[in-house]
C-alpha cells in the first residue's frame, strides 16, 4: 500500500463519521443479540412460532415490527461500517512489534470486519424485501463441501475452529479481557458492564459450541442436514436433559450481550 493510500485509509478509520457510524453498528448487534435471545427462550419455553433463532430471524423480526425497515437499514449501514473499521484496524494498527502479536491482531479483526459486514449486508437485503436464511447456508455450504474430494475434512476443519472460537468466547469472559475493549466507566456502571460482559461472551461461546459439534456431526453422518447453523445448534440444546433450562439461560445470556453492546456502543476504544 502507497504511503498516501495509507494515509487515506488512517484518515478514515480516525474520521469522527466513521466512528459514530461504528459506534451505530455495536448498538446494532445488540438489537440483533436481544431478539434471538428472546427467540431462544420462547423456543424453550414452548411458545416460539416459526421463528428462527439466528441472525436472519432476528432480522426479520425487527422488519415486521413498527418502523422496523427504518431501523434494518440504519442497522445495515453501522454494520457495514463497523466491520470496514474492522478491516482497517486489521491492516492499519501496528500495537506490537511482535510478529505472532500483528498476525493474531490482523486475524481477529480480519474475521471480525467480514461477519459484521456480511451482517450488514444481510439486514440491507431484508430491509429491501429480500428473504435470507442463515441456516438454508450453512446446509447448502455443508452440502457442497460434502460433495467435493476432501470436502469433509473442511466440514470437520469449519467445526473445530468454530469450537475453538466458542472457547475463546467463554475465555474472554470469564477472564473480564472484554475490558480491555473499552474505556471502562466507574461505579455501577461498570460492575454492570462486567456482569453483562462475563454472561454475554459465555453463553455466545457455548452456542457457537454447539454450531461447531453440528457441523462436525454433518461431517461424520455426511448428512449435512446437520449442520443448521445457530438456529439448529440452539433447537439442540433444547433437546438435552433440562433443556428448557439450558436453552432459557443461554437466551438469556445472548440477552445480556445484546445490553452489553450498547454500553460498549458508549465506552468502547475506537
Amino acid at each position: 500500500m502507497s504511503s498516501s493510500a495509507k494515509n487515506a485509509a488512517h484518515g478514515a478509520k480516525n474520521s469522527r463519521t466513521l466512528r459514530t457510524l461504528a459506534r451505530v453498528g455495536f448498538a446494532a448487534s445488540g438489537v440483533v443479540h436481544i431478539i434471538i435471545g428472546v427467540i431462544a427462550i420462547s423456543l424453550a419455553t414452548g411458545r416460539g412460532g416459526g421463528e428462527q433463532a439466528d441472525q436472519s430471524g432476528a432480522l426479520q423480526q425487527l422488519a415486521s415490527a413498527p418502523g422496523g425497515v427504518f431501523l434494518l437499514w440504519a442497522a445495515a449501514v453501522g454494520l457495514v461500517v463497523l466491520g470496514l473499521w474492522h478491516l482497517l484496524s486489521a491492516f492499519l494498527d501496528r500495537s506490537s512489534d511482535s510478529g505472532r502479536d500483528r498476525a493474531v491482531h490482523m486475524v481477529k479483526n480480519g474475521v471480525k470486519g467480514v461477519v459484521y459486514v456480511v451482517l450488514g449486508v444481510t439486514a440491507g437485503t431484508v430491509a429491501a424485501g429480500g428473504s435470507a436464511d442463515s441456516s438454508d447456508s450453512t446446509r447448502s455450504l455443508t452440502a457442497d463441501l460434502l460433495a467435493t474430494p476432501g470436502g469433509v475434512f473442511l466440514v470437520v476443519a469449519i467445526g473445530l475452529v468454530l469450537i475453538g472460537v466458542a472457547g475463546y468466547l467463554v475465555f474472554k469472559g470469564i477472564t473480564r479481557r472484554f475490558e480491555r475493549d473499552l474505556s471502562m466507566p466507574g461505579g455501577t456502571a461498570g460492575r454492570t458492564v462486567r456482569i453483562l460482559g462475563t454472561v454475554g461472551y459465555v453463553a455466545r461461546g457455548v452456542a457457537f459450541a454447539g454450531v461447531g459439534v453440528l457441523f462436525l456431526v454433518g461431517a461424520v453422518t455426511n448428512d449435512p442436514e446437520k449442520s443448521s447453523g445457530l438456529d439448529g445448534a440452539l433447537r439442540s440444546f433444547a433437546e438435552l436433559p433440562a433443556g428448557v433450562i439450558v436453552l432459557s439461560v443461554i437466551g438469556a445470556g445472548w440477552i445480556a450481550y445484546g445490553v452489553y453492546a450498547f454500553f460498549r456502543a458508549r465506552y468502547t476504544r475506537l
